[in-house]
């Protein structure tokens, strides 16, 4: 015989509850796990590697600067703002007056950094990077290349381009100085001019060396006639001294030298000559 009783007591008996309930449970949990761990990261703030943290309560920046690391903050309260201490680079193209009036035109390429000590103090002043790049880098920049530039004339701007890049790195530093920024380096990528100005410089070259060679052409003919006049001066000496050294005795010695024992005989219309022998003797001889 069945006992339906029993069945009837574990039909009406409740399953086991789950630890965590239903689904809908679960999933709020979850949620709440969240919102605890947000507002628990909420009281801390990161600052990353080759950064300074500003700190800000209620908005007014905090004489302390956050280091890298991690730091306490209160939410709704404190606020941070991290800027780069890093070397940067800025690049931009200037054009600037030379002493002699020419158009010079240049790359500047400039590499600064914020110091880490006064992050706060540039932030309060000027803001975040692009800010100081904008507001106060690039208008440096172009300053600072117009008033050195035109100091020079445009081919001083080539010949003595490493007092004109001293003289720059120098503007930049000591205006750059108040603003709690540091020059690391300034380097003048390019610098070129006019077309017109090349135009002339490549003209002036042509003429220059047009000139240097006729001075080498004059030149040399003048020492080709040096030393034709010295040859003439040369032979006549020589002339001279033959005339003083050549007497009676040495033409009769010479020819005497040079007779083969035959003599010589000049013959004419009707008439002949023969040389007398005695003739080419010298005189001690006869």
């Amino acid at each position: 015989m069945v006992d339906l009783s029993s069945n009837r007591d574990r039909a009406a008996r409740p399953a086991t509850a789950s630890p965590w309930g239903s689904g809908a449970t679960l999933a709020a949990w979850i949620l709440l796990g969240l919102l605890a761990l947000g507002l628990a990261a909420s009281f801390w703030v990161v600052i990353p590697a080759g950064e300074r943290g500003v700190w800000m309560r209620f908005g007014q920046v905090q004489e302390e600067i956050l280091a890298e690391g991690l730091h306490f903050l209160i939410p709704l309260v404190d606020s941070v703002e991290t800027l780069s201490t890093r070397v940067q680079k800025q690049e931009i193209a200037t054009e600037a007056a030379s002493k002699d009036l020419q158009d010079v035109f240049s790359d500047v390429a400039l590499n600064w950094h914020i110091l880490p000590d006064q992050a706060n103090l540039v932030y309060r002043q000027i803001g975040d990077e692009p800010a100081v790049v904008r507001s106060i880098i690039n208008p440096a920049i172009e300053e600072v290349i117009k008033a050195v530039i035109a100091h020079y004339t445009a081919e001083e701007v080539i010949t003595q381009r490493d007092q004109v890049k001293a003289e720059v790195d120098a503007g930049l530093r000591s205006r750059l100085s108040p603003y709690n920024l540091a020059i690391d380096d300034v380097s003048l990528t390019t610098i070129h001019f006019s077309q017109q100005f090349r135009d002339a410089v490549e003209a002036k070259q042509i003429a220059v060396q047009e000139a240097k060679q006729a001075e080498f052409v004059a030149k040399k003919a003048l020492r080709q006639a040096e030393i034709e006049i010295n040859l003439a001066r040369g032979t006549a000496e020589a002339h001279q001294i033959l005339l003083e050294t050549l007497t009676p005795s040495v033409l009769k010695y010479e020819a005497l030298q040079k007779w083969d024992g035959r003599l010589p005989m000049i013959s004419g219309e009707g008439t002949s000559t023969v040389i007398e022998l005695d003739d080419l003797l010298p005189s001690d001889e006869k």
